[in-house]
């Protein structure tokens, strides 16, 4: 590489460092924002985080950021950069490409818009004030129109938001892996709902003091290899997980005083993520490489976490003791009916709730809103009734208000539209990683069941975490699995988990 190809590169390091730089400061202010920042706080942090926000999409979209890329996409130069420095020029290319015509205002307003609307959802959600909340929706899914027109249509216009979570993920393809998993749950999911060999679950529905219930959710990360030290737990209305870099990864549950299993199992899907960017190599720290490389591999994490660990038996067989020490009303529970009930197959109304089998209804129901949203014409205001259609159609309940229904997600109110199919995505990754595991590590159970977690935080670590973004979804999953992503792996998970507890 000449001497002033090397300059360039230099100074564009610099230049992505400032930019990832913006990105912290704006990941911690959005913490804060959902953590408990004062109310009368929100209008003057919601512009300051539209003001960061700006200013960082002005130094990716800015003559300088051209020029660089101008040089270092040439291919002779891009074949002499090392691979974390060819992978970041061609990911801040993309970011150019897609962004260079969205007029900065533009961002300005939709981050300010954003900011305030995730706090007015916490109301409205609490409230089950669909009506209160709707014009917030409806500026957000009109500036996402015309971000769209801006970024340029894919094939479709969803997959343009699909794209932005999945690389090169398309309608075509989610249609066609949707298609292939339904075809086995839906049968699988008449059979355990004809089976008389049902979980009891009243045990569950007890009160579980929350204080106890932070304790156990504070073991149970430091069992699984949360570092505390480069991260923390708070409480937020729907739990999520700010990656802002590897040595400060925050996470936060939310405590149901009715359901023990809620933040338990929360806390293990958010640790799940936080996992994945703690770990990331040192190496790509301070660039936009250190983090995920896509919702779709990061949530492949969160749910091998959650479920497949998590809800296993051998997991609960080192774990059930420890959480009868902090819950005594479930001391005379024994650790199979214990396991059977948190296994339960039934239809609900909260994803984040549902379980295995079903969870992937919920992803679908969303996933098809989202389409007709983008694709189809569908109105903000149809959307409550068009929700409780679909959850009477996919799984036989409507809900009794608009809390437990439309508005039980985050993901709208901060404008993540096509993000949900990653979730489903993700248990199909996951599957596909935990056969590889399970044939790289046979004694896989037994480590679990002895609460020995490390080597497979360690066996994540070196196949999927330290990465971080330097490899493609495709790229991962192929060196990891040795193929494409197959959705048999969950679907044959699930049929073997769910016929052994059904009996079926």
């Amino acid at each position: 590489m000449d001497k002033q190809t090397q300059q360039q590169l230099q100074s564009f390091l610099i230049l992505a460092r400032k930019i990832k730089s913006y990105h912290e400061a704006i990941g911690l202010l959005h913490w804060d924002l959902r953590t408990g920042a004062p109310k009368k706080g929100v209008p003057t942090r919601s512009e300051t985080l539209g003001m960061l926000s700006t200013e960082a999409f002005k130094l990716q979209t800015s003559e300088e950021m051209k020029a660089y890329l101008e040089q270092l996409t040439q291919p002779e130069v891009l074949e002499q950069l090392e691979d974390h420095d060819r992978r970041l020029v061609q990911e801040c290319k993309k970011e150019y490409d897609r962004s260079q015509s969205v007029p900065p205002e533009k961002v300005q307003a939709y981050t300010v818009l954003t900011a305030k609307s995730e706090t007015a959802w916490e109301d409205a959600k609490h409230q089950s004030d669909y009506a209160g909340f709707s014009p917030y929706l409806t500026e957000i899914v009109k500036l996402k129109q015309e971000f769209i027109d801006y970024w340029g249509v894919k094939n479709t216009r969803y997959d343009t938001l699909l794209d932005m979570y999945e690389p090169d993920l398309t309608v075509e393809k989610v249609d066609e892996v949707f298609a292939r998993l339904k075809a086995r749950l839906v049968p699988l999911q008449e059979k355990i709902n004809a089976s008389g060999n049902k979980p009891e679950t009243g045990f569950l529905q007890q009160i579980f003091d929350p204080k106890q219930q932070e304790k156990f959710s504070l073991f149970i990360l430091e069992q699984m290899g949360y570092d505390f030290e480069a991260g923390r737990l708070d409480e937020s209305v729907h739990p999520f997980a700010t990656g802002l870099n590897p040595g400060d990864v925050r996470i936060t549950t939310n405590y149901l005083q009715d359901d023990v299993t809620s933040a338990i199992f929360s806390s293990l899907h958010e640790g799940g993520h936080a996992l994945y960017e703690q770990n990331i190599d040192e190496s790509l720290a301070g660039t936009l490489l250190a983090e995920g490389t896509s919702m779709g591999i990061h949530e492949s994490q969160s749910r091998l976490w959650e479920n497949m660990i998590g809800r296993s038996l051998p997991f609960w067989t080192r774990y059930y003791q420890d959480l009868k020490q902090h819950f005594p009303q479930l001391s005379e529970v024994k650790l199979e009916d214990f396991y059977r009930a948190i296994n339960r197959v039934e239809s609900s109304l909260i994803r984040i709730e549902a379980d295995e089998l079903t969870y992937n209804l919920h992803i679908i129901i969303r996933y098809e809103i989202e389409k007709m949203l983008f694709n189809e014409g569908l109105e903000v205001k149809e959307l409550p009734e068009t929700w409780n259609a679909k959850y009477k159609e996919y799984l036989g309940i409507m809900p009794t208000n608009d809390g437990e229904g439309v508005l039980q997600d985050v993901h709208w109110s901060g404008g993540d539209f096509g993000y949900f199919a990653s979730y489903s995505l993700g248990n199909m990754y996951a599957a596909q990683i935990m056969h590889t595991l399970r044939k790289e590590m046979p004694e896989l159970d037994s480590l679990i069941a002895a609460g020995n977690l490390t080597p497979i935080k360690d066996w994540l670590t070196d196949k999927i975490y330290r990465y971080g973004k330097s490899r493609t979804p495709s790229e991962l999953i192929l060196a990891v699995t040795g193929e494409e992503l197959n959705p048999d792996y969950l679907a044959d998970y699930l049929e073997a988990k769910y016929t052994e507890i059904y009996n079926l």
